[in-house]
C-alpha cells in the first residue's frame, strides 16, 4: 500500500521540518523527489540524505513568490504527479501590530507561493490527465488564534484555494486536499521560542505542548504519514477536503 514508485513529487520548503519529513517518506515509498527551497544548502543536505538511502532527489533553489523563476523550474522538472505546497513563514501580531510590510511578506510566501506552484503544476498534470495537490494549511485557518493575524489570513487562503482547485479540476482527474496541523515540533519552533522567550525556553515549550489537549506537539513524521496517504492511489476517492491533525485542538480545546 501507499506505493509511489515511478511518480514524480515536487515539495516546496522541504529543506527542514515537515517538508523534509514528507520528502524523505515519499522517497522511501519510491517517488522521485524535487525540492523547491529558498535555502539551497538545506535542500542539498536533504537531497544527499535521500540519495544515500537509495532514493532519487534534486534540489531547486527558488523564491516561491517569484512566478517567473517557478515556471522555469517546473519546465525543467517536466511531468509531475504530486505537488506538496509546504513552504511558508510565520508572523506574530494582531491587525494593529502587523505592518503592511509584514502582511505582504507573509502573503507573498504563503499565499502567492502556493498559487505559483499550483499555477505551474496544473498544466503539467492536465497533460498526464491525473495529479495530486496537497496544501499544508493550519488550524489557524479554522479557529481563532491570538496574535496570528497575517498567518491566519494566509492559511485561510490556502484552505479556500484547496476547495477551488479541487472543484475546478474534477474532470481532469486532479485531486486537491489540505492538511491543517496544530503545533508541530520542528527546528522552526525551537528557534521561535529561543528568539521570543530567551531564558524561558523550557517553560514555553511545555506551555505550547500542553495547548494541544493530547498534551504534546505533533511530530513531523506524523504529518508526513497523513500526507503520504492523501497523495497515494489509496486516497483516490478523496478531494476537496481539509484534514486537521491537531491532537484534539479544534474539537476538544474547551
Amino acid at each position: 500500500m501507499f506505493n509511489l514508485l515511478g511518480k514524480s513529487a515536487v515539495i516546496t520548503g522541504a529543506g527542514s521540518g515537515i517538508g523534509k519529513a514528507i520528502a524523505q517518506l515519499f522517497s522511501k515509498q519510491g517517488a522521485s523527489i524535487h525540492i523547491v527551497e529558498f535555502n539551497l544548502e538545506a535542500a542539498d543536505k536533504v537531497v544527499a540524505e535521500i540519495i544515500s538511502s537509495g532514493g532519487t532527489a534534486k534540489a531547486h533553489q527558488c523564491d516561491v513568490s517569484n512566478q517567473t523563476a517557478m515556471k522555469q523550474i517546473f519546465e525543467q522538472i517536466g511531468p509531475i504527479d504530486i505537488l506538496v505546497n509546504n513552504a511558508g513563514i510565520a508572523h506574530v501580531g494582531n491587525v494593529e501590530t502587523t505592518s503592511a510590510e509584514d502582511f505582504e511578506k507573509v502573503f507573498n510566501v504563503n499565499v502567492r507561493g502556493a498559487y505559483n506552484a499550483i499555477h505551474c503544476a496544473v498544466p503539467q498534470m492536465k497533460k498526464n490527465k491525473k495529479g495530486v495537490i496537497l496544501n499544508i494549511a493550519s488550524i489557524a485557518a479554522l479557529v481563532g488564534l491570538a496574535d496570528r493575524f497575517a498567518y491566519s489570513m494566509s492559511k485561510g487562503a490556502i484552505y479556500a484555494m484547496t476547495l477551488s482547485v479541487a472543484k475546478d479540476y474534477l474532470s481532469e482527474n486532479i485531486r486537491c486536499n489540505s492538511i491543517s496541523p496544530a503545533r508541530v515540533h520542528t527546528p522552526f519552533v525551537d528557534g521561535f521560542i529561543a528568539k521570543n522567550y530567551p531564558g524561558k525556553e523550557a517553560e514555553m515549550f511545555d506551555k505550547l505542548s500542553k495547548s494541544q489537549p493530547i498534551g504534546r506537539m505533533g511530530q513531523v513524521d506524523e504529518i508526513a504519514a497523513l500526507a503520504l496517504y492523501l497523495c497515494s492511489d489509496e486516497a483516490g476517492f478523496i478531494t476537496g477536503n481539509d484534514y486537521p491533525i491537531d491532537g484534539g485542538f479544534i474539537k476538544l480545546n474547551n
